[in-house]
């Protein structure tokens, strides 16, 4: 990929200045003003609502500002639409995923301009590009195969290579490592660092502060609309951001959990399904919280699909409460007192259309009506019920997709606690969620351990797995490498056993302070 010009003329750069936006008269950004310049990597950080998303809208022309000035360039700059903004050279890579799933990975990077010979797709160059635009992010993927089927953080890599396969001027990340494993967001950020040399500007998003410190020359944090903070690389430090992000100070440490209890409630006996994981064994005792630690293809999301019944095991059971599961029946599980709570919740978890409480109640709508109706005052009751236990904010009634987040993300998991589980399975239960929803989450999964609820964690953020879990279960290549008790998972162990032959914590995207802040 080549640079588009010469980026360090006078002028050069995206200017915008004192942007404002209302919708139906509620002002969401309040006179921003935000510079990235050619060559330069911007982190823009806040917590959900803060105004980020609209921000990255009005400069890739998918919402016009109510009042504010943009330059590009040197030259007024006013995206009609996307397509605008893209042919000017400014593109928005998204959290969500936007591929079609039945055309091939080649297919999908170049959907819309697939190159042409003699009349007919150049399956050969358009696969050879594709493999070039991969590989150049470290990801080694066949570009004839399939997208349908393949793990989110593939197709979020898809969708990066899709983006810079474009030769932008200017890249937007909209939280690119949401979906992705520490090896995986390396990976991206290597690939930030390589645009930022060849004079591309960057605006990374994202609520993993540490990544911010370490890709961004600049941090730009919004609060509410405004513009609360600014600084240089070198001059803040991730305390600074978090105080500036929730406007007062805030300390960020995980509590080391109760004790949990002797009474042992799922066992999961030599699991396995062929090609993708085997020999799984292990036990979660009533009050306990298990982590699942790994990298991005390890296997851990599929062996809990198959303990959730979700997908079917070919070896092994799943045992609960003394009584075997059939593979396969998610409703036998529900009824087993398994719940799930996925790792995409938009997608695989919530119907955003529909009301949060309407979301809540879906699963047991059956069991509550006892063979009646569902009334709206039944729902409205079961609503509050689950918003005062996980103190949901925002109204019950309206649309899910209004919700930030983080109180997204609470009510998919009030949904699956309705009935009381024995056991929860929360596959990446804080992924696009700010630092303040990220707590209240921790807090909640500690409280139902400590309720006696047996609760599983999935997580690709290692200082996730160690401060929340009582012991870790480590995977690699779908095989079971060990499970460490509180004591025994330091970041070091967990990644010796991550990635068998020796790997470091920094290929886990660790932090060193993660020793200070995780109580053991």
């Amino acid at each position: 990929m080549t640079a588009r010009g010469d980026h360090r003329r006078d002028g050069a750069g995206l200017v915008c200045q004192d942007l404002v936006k209302a919708f139906s008269g509620v002002t969401v950004l309040k006179g921003v003003s935000f510079e990235v310049r050619p060559g330069s990597v911007v982190g823009l950080i806040g917590e959900n609502g803060a105004g980020k998303s609209t921000l990255s809208s009005l400069i890739t022309g998918v919402l016009p500002p109510t009042s504010g000035t943009m330059r590009l360039d040197g030259q007024p700059y006013a995206p009609a639409s996307p397509s605008e903004a893209l042919a000017k050279g400014v593109v928005l890579i998204h959290q969500e995923i936007r591929l079609l799933p039945e055309l091939s990975v080649a297919e999908n990077i170049f959907l819309g301009r697939l190159p042409q010979r003699g009349g007919r797709i150049d399956r050969a160059r358009m696969n050879r590009e594709a493999t070039e635009v991969l590989g150049s992010l470290g990801v080694d993927l066949d570009p004839r195969r399939v997208v349908g089927g393949l793990s989110m953080a593939r197709q979020q890599e898809i969708e990066i290579a899709k983006a810079i396969s474009r030769n932008p001027e200017f890249v937007i990340f909209d939280e690119p490592s949401a979906s992705l494993g520490e090896t995986e967001t390396e990976h991206v950020l290597e690939r930030i660092r390589t645009l930022r040399e060849r004079g591309t500007g960057v605006v990374y998003i994202s609520h993993r502060l540490d990544e911010v410190l370490d890709v961004a020359d600049h941090v730009v944090c919004l609060r509410d609309g405004h513009q609360v903070g600014s600084w240089t690389r070198g001059d803040v430090t991730r305390q600074d951001l978090v105080n500036a992000m929730v406007g007062r100070e805030f300390t960020y440490e995980h509590v080391a959990p109760r004790p949990s209890r002797a009474e042992t409630v799922l066992e999961v006996e030599d699991l396995g399904r062929t090609g993708v994981f085997e020999h799984i064994d292990f036990t979660v005792s009533a009050g306990e919280v298990l982590g699942i630690a790994g990298l991005v293809g390890a296997g851990r999301t599929e062996v809990v699909r198959a303990i959730a019944g979700v997908d079917k095991h070919e070896t092994g059971r799943v045992v609960i409460g003394g009584r075997p599961l059939k593979g396969g029946r998610p409703s036998e599980a529900i009824k087993a007192g398994i719940v799930m709570v996925p790792e995409d919740r938009k997608s695989q978890g919530l119907h955003l259309d529909r009301s949060a409480e309407e979301n809540v109640v879906l699963p047991w709508e059956r069991d509550l009506a006892g063979g009646g109706l569902m009334t709206r005052k039944l729902i409205r009751r079961v609503g509050t019920q689950q918003r005062e236990r996980l103190d949901i904010r925002g109204r019950m009634a309206l649309p899910v997709k209004s919700m930030s987040g983080g109180n997204q993300q609470k009510v998919l998991i009030a949904k699956w606690l309705v009935k009381d589980p024995k056991v929860l399975i929360v596959d990446e239960p804080t992924r696009g969620v700010d630092v303040g929803a990220k707590m209240a989450i921790y807090e909640i999964i500690r409280s139902l351990a400590a309720e006696g609820m047996a609760v599983i964690v999935v997580s690709s953020e290692l200082e996730e797995v160690l401060g929340l879990a009582h012991r870790v279960l480590v995977m690699a290549g779908g095989r079971q490498q060990g499970v460490l008790t509180r004591d025994e998972a330091t970041p070091e162990r967990v990644m010796e056993l991550a990635v068998p032959g020796g790997a470091t914590s920094e290929s886990f995207g660790h932090d060193e302070s993660l020793a200070a802040t995780a109580e053991r």
